[in-house]
């Protein structure tokens, strides 16, 4: 059955039932408007302010002349204005394209092209970036600068200073068709692998996700709104839709913290701001560990402290417990491609299964795959895959990608693992780390977990390396954390991972350097360690 809607305007329609990530903040506003939204430093944007911003940025966006669906580009630290803009482009029925800005100008402009951004919104601070790499862009028409009033030409192209724009615009409410389907985010991987891949999520996959996220991580929805420490960039989905949307979704405030992480100063505005949820890499919550213990703060309105990227040692999960009384300390993980969370620990999975990833989120069903497409049961090892509204629309522009990506009717994560007769994921690797050595297949991750215990041992990341005898030799790639020798770690990493590890899980090589390279989010880039060591 369907409607009638012949006398109805199609506007009208799309107004009273659409789906768009955008009017999240006009329903937030609505409910509480002199309520803080965003703190940005010294500046505390309440959600009427927002909301009034978000129109007005967005019918400057459209004055530009850009159709529907045009991706914006955004290279911006973490602020209020990038948050104004994403929703901006939400309720204009644009793309919203946050870009990496740690990447090279090579990778900045391979995006760009890949991505026909018509406009880049941009801090001043990137001007020497884009002065390199626009002229390589011919389809970028024109430049707008958040933090310059009245700025100069950037590569030549037409440039405008973002409240310039704002203030200029029409105050009235921003109503054009959006289509609940229709792609609001364009977020390319980290490329760990390969040239990174453009996501596409809809305003469907991403509200859904938002709802998700604030069930699992329980925020309420009332007077007592959640307050979430943002310390990620929000070029990364988990900062931006996994941490900072979900809690504007609830009324609730993000508090933004310094981009170069630093533990004083993030201890110090959780208990200025009350904060109560937050999401750290395992190092951050290392270093704030270690300022807590020689400078106490009240940290009691923590509930929620997760951890993310990588897996974290009990005496640090201990630890963390320790300085955040009142607080679940648990594991979130996903992808870019199934909206995160995609999967999360529940608090009683802190003792009970400390080294799973938990359970499938709310709107999520994780079940493994084997290599004929069959779906498998409990306790059977296969790739991990999964149906969600959460999961995204598609890749860019990457025909091949999406035939794999949607094989047999689920999304292929390329992690491999299992669930447990309680439905509880058990990560065992990605498909291109596991190492076949001798006929056996080697967790790369089960022997880094093994080795992060070895004496002397800050970081480590396990690969295969070409062997004539073994077809590929597992090699164990460590950082020193300076409290032995270095002469002694090989050594000393070996007859460790001989008393805890299968003969064929021991390592045959330990190299030793002084950094692992890394993404932006702490992923460790297993494709660069390989090249350094071959």
């Amino acid at each position: 059955m369907k409607p009638d809607l012949s006398l109805v305007d199609p506007l009208e329609h799309n107004l009273a039932t659409r789906n768009n990530a955008g009017d999240v903040i006009v329903r937030s506003a609505a409910l509480f408007p002199d309520r803080v939204a965003v703190v940005d430093g010294d500046r505390e944007v309440t959600y009427r302010e927002l909301a009034e911003t978000v129109d007005r940025l967005g019918h400057a966006l459209l004055g530009l002349g850009l159709p529907a669906g045009s991706p914006v580009a955004v290279t911006m630290m973490n602020s209020w204005r990038l948050l104004a803009t994403y929703y901006a482009c939400a309720r204009a029925g644009l793309v919203c394209m946050p870009l990496n800005f740690l990447l090279a100008g090579e990778d900045q402009a391979w995006i760009l092209h890949d991505s026909q951004p018509p406009v880049v919104v941009t801090d001043s601070a990137f001007r020497p970036l884009h002065e390199q790499v626009l002229p390589k862009v011919p389809v970028v028409q024109d430049v707008i600068v958040t933090d310059e009033e009245n700025p100069q030409p950037v590569a030549g192209l037409a440039t405008h200073g973002w409240q310039g724009l704002v203030d200029g615009a029409p105050s009235t409410p921003l109503e054009v068709i959006v289509d609940d389907r229709d792609v609001v985010q364009c977020l390319y991987t980290s490329g760990t692998t390969s040239r990174p891949k453009g996501v596409l999520v809809s305003h469907t996959s991403l509200v859904t996700s938002l709802l998700s996220n604030a069930l699992v991580t329980r925020q309420s929805w009332g007077r007592n709104s959640p307050v979430m420490l943002v310390v990620l960039p929000m070029f990364h989905v988990t900062a931006l839709n996994t941490v900072t949307m979900p809690v504007l979704m609830m009324g609730g405030t993000a508090v933004l913290g310094p981009m170069a992480f630093d533990p004083v100063a993030s201890l110090d505005l959780i208990e200025h701001h009350r904060v109560t949820h937050l999401m750290m890499l395992p190092m951050m919550h290392r270093a704030c560990v270690g300022v807590q213990e020689q400078q106490p703060r009240d940290l009691t309105s923590v509930t929620t402290a997760i951890y993310a990227m990588a897996p974290m040692p009990s005496d640090l999960l201990d630890a963390v417990e320790g300085i955040y009384p009142n607080a679940d300390v648990i594991l979130g993980s996903g992808q870019t491609e199934v909206v995160p969370t995609t999967v999360m620990q529940w608090p009683e999975h802190r003792h009970s299964a400390p080294d799973s990833w938990g359970p499938q989120s709310v709107s999520v069903l994780a079940r493994t795959m084997g290599p004929m497409g069959e779906v498998q049961g409990p306790g059977e090892t296969g790739e991990i895959v999964y149906r969600s509204p959460n999961v995204c629309s598609g890749y860019w522009n990457n025909p091949e990608a999406n035939q794999a990506a949607f094989a047999h009717g689920w999304f292929h994560s390329s992690d491999v693992g299992h669930l447990d007769d309680d439905g509880v994921v058990w990560f065992t690797d990605r498909l291109k780390d596991i190492i076949k050595s001798g006929g056996e297949n080697v967790s790369s991750v089960a022997v880094e977990a093994v080795l992060l215990g070895a004496p002397g041992v800050a970081e480590c990341s396990v690969i295969g390396v070409p062997d004539e005898r073994w077809g590929e030799a597992v090699c164990a790639v460590v950082v020193p954390d300076g409290t032995v020798p270095t002469a002694e770690i090989e050594a000393g990493v070996i007859a460790h991972a001989k008393a805890s590890l299968a003969g064929f899980q021991v390592p045959k090589q330990v190299r030793v350097i002084e950094e692992l390279p890394k993404t932006a989010t702490g992923k460790i880039q297993k494709h660069q360690v390989r090249d350094a060591v071959r």
